[in-house]
């Protein structure tokens, strides 16, 4: 008869951003030590609040499923020794498989005969590898952060407090740091008490009756339910950001919803401010207008009844009227701070040490951002405008408001620049050279902000790499991977005909005059292939297939436009209704390019024709040529894929009628010199040989 299981690992209070990623990690090792302990189940559901991380197994078998399989070993030509005996492998095979070297039998597979063995075994009961399962389970999780706690040896997340782990009805019996398991949990904190388990299918409404709320998903629906009702009852837009409901989520057992007000006279500080302190330091959700504008309130979460909620909501509004307090004096003070000696502080503040200070990076993004207008060609007003901003983009850093909200940089930038008498495209710029700031957010608007913000990115990207920081694996303290997907899609939005080996160049330089601890040859060659991976990104992000992104970056990535032009033509053509078509033209382009490789660089000499379609593919390759090239020129990927297509019937007819490995070696050498011009042309789109149909 099948049974439920239930595991439940009390805790002290868990780090809300640690619970969600720990939640699955126990339900997805539980399914896999079922699985390799061969246990039949049904449904497994996991449960998490900030104190206990919970699975529930619904009908768990009562018995292992039993084995009988075939194994293979060594071949017969190993297994057997001159003697016709079982050699060494033969009998360790026999060893590692439970059997005895007389049960060891012969299978052809595949033309080769190898040994096997029937292994087979009874399954054991259930309830005789829970325990030592269920605990294995336990201290195999890991968490960004763990601690130790008394004289015990295991690292994890937050100390254990209690445990609950059952088979049915009966408690499976293991201890881990002198807490043994019971079927006792424990409810709310102070609304709550101990309550015992019966049975796992009634540990939810259990909890329940004792003021948590296990299951995160209903949790998640009761705090939403709750903001919308009250959203809807005052006719507020409340602003719900999924990583603070998430966070919020995780801080609560038994969610109750409740609002506050504040002195609206905080609404003179801009309201980005009023809206960062809500949300970082109390978590609490901010009250719009429908037009977007902060109102006097706010939105939070009790962990508990609505017993004296207006108390609540007094005691929540005292302590943002300090905090609030805080922003406005630091608001108030930093517009006493002239934006010079702003920068002068900075020459104070090392950046790394390797790198030098905050000012020197400054000076750094000022030449490279002022190279790049000047690649560009920008007017004169925006030239200047470059200049300004990358001078004093980073000035905010000194200010009381980013010391005490550091994501508020940039944007404390332009509301001070502004004041102080800045031109508004400077001041704009100061915001946008750090977008985009994560994975969505959309690339700077304007142009001043786009050019301070690839060279504010650059400089770090090359920066690091100059001095030996290259991302490897999941380690990449200094975001480089963000500021790279950053710069593509920069180029990208704004369409900058901005080769990356140009950027690189212009980067390359300005270190250099500082100093590099690597060769620049080195350096370049890993920001290339940094940068690869950025641009495949970029292209799957666009919905292009695999190979085609394969196919299209074989031609280069240069120009990030372009290989995104190039890419999505591609894709459209071999996708679209005339794929059929398009695959004989790509087939006729592979078999050019095969002979191709083996042209020595020469240019065909129509005198040395002897064929008519000869003189006819030259034609149509000229014809085509001129208008592939126009088109690349001007990043019409799909146009020079169009042009490229005429060629298809004039290849065709070529090698239908022409031996291009003629026997006299000056006409071999033209005929592949002529395939050698048409590939240089296709090539320049993508390696169609890489494209699967």
């Amino acid at each position: 008869m099948a049974k439920d299981i239930l595991l439940e690992i009390g805790l002290e209070e868990v780090p809300a951003r640690f619970v969600r990623g720990a939640m699955n990690q126990l339900k997805e090792k539980t399914e896999k030590w079922l699985r390799d302990s061969r246990i039949a189940h049904g449904e497994i559901s996991a449960y998490a609040t900030p104190r206990r991380l919970a699975v529930l197994v619904r009908d768990a078998e009562e018995r292992q499923s039993d084995i009988n399989e075939e194994v293979k070993g060594p071949s017969r030509k190993i297994a057997l020794d001159d003697q016709g005996n079982w050699s060494k492998a033969a009998l360790g095979f026999a060893r590692s498989q439970g059997v005895e070297p007389e049960k060891l039998f012969f299978k052809e597979l595949q033309g080769v005969e190898y040994i096997y063995a029937n292994k087979s075994s009874i399954g054991t009961a259930t309830s005789e590898v829970l325990a030592e399962g269920l605990k294995s389970i336990i201290l195999s999780m890991s968490f960004p952060k763990n601690m130790r706690w008394g004289n015990h040896e295991l690292r994890f997340v937050r100390p254990i407090r209690w445990l609950v782990a059952l088979f049915g009805a009966d408690i499976i019996p293991f201890e881990i740091t002198g807490v043994t398991t019971g079927n006792a949990t424990r409810g709310h904190r102070f609304l709550g008490e101990e309550t015992l388990v019966a049975l796992p299918s009634e540990y939810v409404e259990q909890l329940r009756k004792q003021h948590v709320i296990a299951d995160v998903a209903e949790r998640s629906a009761l705090i939403l339910k709750q903001i919308h009702g009250l959203a809807a009852e005052k006719a507020w837009q409340i602003a719900v950001k999924e990583d603070l409901l998430e966070e919020v989520l995780f801080l609560v057992e038994y969610p109750n919803v409740l609002f506050g007000s504040f002195d609206s006279t905080f609404l003179a500080i801009p309201q980005e401010v009023l809206i960062t302190s809500m949300r970082e330091h109390q978590r609490y959700f901010p009250v719009m207008d429908k037009a977007g504008t902060l109102q006097p309130y706010f939105v939070t979460v009790r962990n508990g009844d609505r017993t004296s909620i207006e108390q609540v909501a007094k005691g929540n509004e005292k302590v943002l009227r300090a905090r609030l307090s805080d922003a406005k004096f630091f608001y108030a003070e930093d517009q006493k701070l002239a934006i010079s000696d702003a920068l002068s502080k900075l020459e104070t503040i090392v950046y790394h040490e390797d790198l030098g200070t905050t000012a020197d990076k400054v000076r750094r993004i000022r030449a490279l951002a002022e190279a790049l207008a000047g690649k560009l060609e920008v007017d004169e007003q925006t030239a200047a405008d470059v200049s300004r901003t990358a001078e004093i983009c980073k000035f905010d850093l000194v200010t009381q408001m980013v010391y005490e909200f550091p994501e508020l940089q940039g944007v404390m930038g332009e509301d001070y620049a502004r004041k102080a008498g800045e031109r508004e495209a400077v001041a704009r710029g100061i915001f946008e050279h750090y977008q985009p700031r994560f994975a969505g957010e959309t690339a700077p608007g304007t142009v001043t902000g786009a050019l301070v913000s690839l060279a504010d990115k650059l400089d770090t990207i090359v920066g690091c790499f100059s001095i030996g920081i290259i991302p490897t694996g999941s380690q990449d303290p200094y975001a480089l991977r963000r500021q790279a997907a950053g710069i593509v899609q920069i180029i990208i939005a704004h369409g900058f005909k901005l080769p990356l080996g140009d950027l690189f160049d212009l980067a390359l330089n300005v270190h250099e005059a500082r100093g590099m601890k690597r060769e620049r040859l080195e350096i370049r060659k890993d920001l290339y292939d940094f940068f690869a991976l950025r641009v495949k990104n970029v292209l799957a992000e666009h919905g292009i297939r695999y190979d085609v992104i394969d196919s299209a970056m074989a031609a280069g990535y240069e120009r990030l436009r372009f290989t995104v032009e190039r890419a999505s033509a591609v894709f459209a053509s071999a996708t679209g209704e005339g794929k059929e078509e398009f695959k004989l033209a790509t087939d006729a382009f592979n078999r050019v390019c095969n002979l191709a490789s083996k042209a020595e660089g020469a240019s065909p000499d129509p005198a040395l024709f002897v064929e008519e379609v000869e003189h006819q593919l030259y034609r149509a390759w000229e014809q085509a040529h001129e208008a592939v090239t126009k088109a690349i020129a001007a990043d019409d990927a799909k146009e020079a894929l169009n042009r490229l297509a005429t060629l298809r019937e004039p290849i065709t007819s070529y090698f239908d009628k022409v031996m291009v490995m003629a026997e006299d070696e000056a006409v071999k050498r033209n005929r592949l010199a002529t395939l050698a011009a048409i590939a240089g042309d296709v090539l320049k789109l993508a390696d169609f040989s890489k494209l699967v149909w």
